[in-house]
């Protein structure tokens, strides 16, 4: 856990530790090998389960276009981070989107 919250702390110095251990809960088994555990921004595939099952699923979104848009700025975001940990994407998209006290 103190691994996550450190690399979400790196973009939101405010990271609140019980919301991203939601998030760490929330993906269970994909965190225990290492390609489920990233996000890649340059596969659409990728950015496809990202916006249907944390943005509309879990995070209630509406419109795709949007949730896109809020993806496409946590990729900007991240674009210094080679390796994007799946619950700081996490995370970011829901703080984005304005949803960290719904998780």
């Amino acid at each position: 856990m103190t691994d996550y919250l450190a690399d979400v702390r790196y973009f939101d110095a405010g990271a609140d530790p019980a919301v991203v251990d939601k998030i760490v809960k929330h993906l269970g088994i994909a965190l225990r090998s290492r390609e489920p555990s990233l996000v890649s921004c340059s596969d659409e595939s990728e950015l496809g389960r990202v916006r249907e099952k944390w943005c509309m699923k879990k995070l209630g979104a509406t419109d795709i276009a949007a949730a896109d848009a809020v993806i496409a700025r946590v990729c900007q975001a991240m674009k210094s981070a080679h390796q994007k940990q799946r619950v700081t994407f996490y995370y970011l998209v829901a703080k984005e989107m304005g949803k960290l006290g719904d998780l």
